[in-house]
């Protein structure tokens, strides 16, 4: 049973602590704390592997003297002297002569530091050790140590006394970002990467092709500057509205090959590896537009101005495809020093290829047996040029159909089962599952949030994945190579939007890649998250605070009946609610203890600091009916991770999933049919049925061909009562069925799933997911 929090909350303690670091600059330093006082807690995001606090305090001001050793750039410590300078007053000297004093120390030494990226933080009262196992260490050392500068202009900085081990837990820590979709200044990519860098993020995936534009400059190949790099036009609001709207302007853009070069040395200065996407076979029409001979029917294309997956894909039978492609690798390679360039291979349908003379030609002189052994072909021969280049390939999940190339690295997005078949076959892999680490979801199902592509992935939900598998042996789990979160951004046109989607999720990803997973603390980290809020902000980043709204979890309490409890994390105000569908105010109830929901009903809550409300007002609709908190069982189980193995309570809770879809509350069937069967206890009459059911093509989401309610009194002889053929709504269908009165005490509901997705959908050919929620029996 879930316990329950205090509804009056109660000031964070983290704010007397920077009361107390504030006190000692204003006492001019002193080099303890005084009596009685609390050490202040480190805040510090990712949290290290071992933090020890000592009461000492190290006192920086212009007195300071910053000593670099033997072997090391003394870039960082500039930008170190920078950064305090931007969050006080104070100006670090960078001196070569040797103190023992009121000074900052930085070293190497792999002897004291032995894990590769790790360093040794140790703060005293007359000096501070920064001691690295190699530049890299002493580069996040110092990261360490400038989130120990609080931000307020002062003449002097307290540092408080510690001595820090920390060493990253993977050695892959990445973020992705989209710029096909929407293209982002050079000087906001600096921006993006000197926060990452503050992180401990060391990888930066840049999708540079896709349908919707073609971003860096190609020498070779001009039209894909002046014609790829450029769409129409652009969708107004979400995919799923209908109809489609369109903004009527020219948009694009690309990055030419010096301000690639300049943006790679800029990351590489932080020690960010920067990995291109040039995407193939798949998510080619910007680049067809421009040279269409390169695909199988030869055009017209058109950059596309919608977003999805488009038939029109690089023809496998052309050999000018595998000239351009390789002439385009080699100009990419040549930009960027790292080891991985990613090919994209994700969704790429093989409609064309079906019916293209070439591709089938290729098909037989290769001695393949189908088109997706056609897609390993087309990805092996890129991966074997890739190699004379000195390149590994990497490329999401899909490229395990056919088969992987020898030394391929798999990028597992659809879910975590393909980098567990690539682990198991002894390939690299970087787990990066859309559910719990893309960050163009949303991040609460509050109606009202900031639009995104669909979906839900709350901070806490980022926060508790863990990248590695149960599944794996310990020799295939070191195949994991590490994490990442992606970032789509069909719905984030401009660097705010991007700021508020990615931040504070991004802290998340931070810990999860960088800290030992046993050291995982999510109220812990809440707190941490809150002091690196003003952080931000002094960077000119505006992270998201819906962390702290209202969100709830329901259990089944007496009589299998809903219980609801609400909840906040909010570090002050009080959480009032209504039950009759109004309002809350200040005079509402004050929340104290889970909710048991008898009866149909609207919950609404909100918090309030005296009479303002200071977040969103929540809402929850319950709808009891006789078949609430009744046994169900399924002829078919739930697919994937729409509760496969999970309670079928949900599925009669009272409380209707959300358009969010991946919330929890909808059970999914990939490819099978929905056939549940209710037990009301005993033979009742019956006037209505109902259940609902989701219709979003653009997420492979079909409804039933055919939803048929049936009613038994012996749970062996049925007949059917109600069909239903029919689903026009685009998104949730409510299905209420007024039927003749009859008496039952089984309820059958069969919905047949559509099979196969359709030609010309998304994921055409593909299996049809049938997502369906809450039963409903009166």
């Amino acid at each position: 049973m879930p316990t329950t929090n205090p509804s009056v909350l109660r000031p964070t303690p983290l704010a007397s602590c920077r009361l107390i670091l504030l006190l000692l600059v204003l006492l001019g330093g002193v080099g303890t704390m005084p009596t009685g006082w609390a050490q202040p807690a480190l805040s510090l995001i990712p949290r290290p592997v071992q933090a020890t606090t000592t009461g000492q305090v190290f006192v920086l001001s212009r007195h300071t003297a910053l000593q670099v050793g033997p072997g090391l750039s003394a870039e960082p410590a500039t930008r170190f002297r920078q950064y305090v300078q931007q969050m006080s007053r104070v100006e670090i000297g960078l001196k070569s002569t040797k103190r023992r004093t009121d000074v900052l120390v930085l070293q190497l030494d792999s002897t004291a530091v032995p894990q590769p990226e790790g360093y040794k933080l140790t703060i005293d009262s007359r000096r501070v050790t920064v001691t690295g196992h190699d530049e890299a260490g002493v580069f996040y050392g110092l990261q360490t140590l400038s989130q120990l500068v609080p931000p307020g202009k002062a003449d002097r900085v307290a540092l408080p006394g510690c001595t820090i081990t920390d060493y990253p837990r993977f050695a892959y820590r990445g973020m992705h970002l989209d710029v096909s979709r929407h293209l982002f200044p050079v000087d906001t990519l600096k921006k993006w990467l000197d926060v990452l860098a503050f992180y401990k993020i060391n990888t930066f995936h840049w999708h540079l092709t896709d349908d919707q534009g073609w971003r860096i400059e190609i020498k070779k190949y001009p039209r894909l500057q002046t014609v790829a790099a450029f769409r129409d036009e652009t969708l107004i609001g979400h995919k799923r509205d209908l109809p489609h709207r369109f903004d009527g302007q020219r948009y694009g853009g690309y990055y030419s090959q010096e301000e690639v070069r300049d943006l790679v040395r800029y990351a590489a200065q932080r020690h960010i590896t920067i990995i291109p996407e040039i995407e193939l076979p798949g998510h080619a029409s910007a680049a067809l537009t421009a040279y269409p001979e390169l695909g199988c029917t030869g055009g017209p294309y058109h950059t596309a101005t919608f977003w999805g997956v488009f038939d029109d894909v690089y023809c496998a039978g052309n050999e000018a495809t595998f000239a351009f492609l390789t002439d385009v690798l080699d100009e990419v390679a040549a930009l960027f020093p790292g080891q991985y360039l990613h090919i994209g291979g994700d969704e790429c349908p093989k409609t064309r290829w079906k019916v293209c003379p070439k591709c089938q030609r290729r098909i037989q002189e290769e001695h393949l047996r189908d088109e997706r052994e056609l897609q390993s072909y087309f990805v092996r021969r890129i991966s074997r040029h890739l190699a004379t280049l000195n390149k590994r390939l990497l490329g999401w999940d899909e490229i395990l159909e056919g088969g992987l190339p020898p030394a391929a690295t798999v990028m597992s997005w659809t879910g975590e089962q393909g980098g567990i078949e690539a682990a198991r076959l002894g390939h690299d892999v970087v787990m990066t599952p859309e559910k719990q680490v893309y960050l163009d979801y949303f991040q609460t199902l509050y109606p009202t949030d900031s639009l995104a592509a669909g979906g839900y992935t709350p901070l806490r939900r980022l926060y508790r994945y863990e990248p590695v598998p149960a599944e794996l042996t310990p020799a295939q789990a070191r195949h994991v190579r590490g994490v990442q979160a992606n970032v789509w951004t069909e719905y984030m046109p401009t660097a705010g939007k991007l700021e508020y989607m990615v931040f504070p999720r991004l802290l998340a990803l931070s810990e999860i890649a960088w800290s030992p997973r046993a050291e995982r603390d999510y109220p812990a980290f809440l707190q941490r998250v809150r002091t690196h809020d003003p952080v931000l902000r002094r960077r000119g980043v505006a992270p998201s605070r819906t962390y702290d709204w209202v969100n709830d979890s329901l259990w089944a309490g007496p009589r299998n009946l809903p219980q609801l409890q609400l909840r906040t994390t909010a570090p002050t105000g009080v959480l009032h609610f209504t039950t009759d569908g109004s309002a809350p105010t200040p005079q509402s109830p004050v929340y104290q203890a889970p909710l048991s929901i008898d009866r149909s009903c609207v919950v609404q809550a909100a918090v309030f600091e005296g009479d303002t409300l200071v977040q969103p007002i929540y809402r929850r609709e319950f709808t009891i009916s006789l078949a609430t908190g009744k046994p169900v069982t399924l002829a078919h189980p739930p697919a994937g991770s729409y509760h496969q193995g999970r309670s079928l309570w949900g599925m009669v809770d009272g409380a209707a999933g959300s358009p969010r879809y991946n919330e929890g509350q909808w059970y999914g069937f990939s490819g099978t049919d929905l056939e549940a069967t209710l037990d009301l206890g005993a033979v009742q009459q019956i006037r209505t049925l109902g259940t609902h059911v989701l219709n979003y093509h653009w997420q492979k989401m079909w409804p039933p061909t055919a939803l048929v309610f049936a009613v038994s009194t012996d749970g062996v002889h049925y007949r059917e009562v109600y069909r239903q053929t029919a689903f026009p709504a685009n998104g949730i269908n409510l299905v209420r069925a007024t039927i003749a009165p009859v008496s039952a005490r089984y309820v059958r509901v069969t919905a047949r799933n559509q099979g196969v997705v359709p030609a010309g959908e998304y994921g055409a050919g593909g299996k049809a997911w049938l997502l369906v929620d809450e039963l409903y029996v009166n």
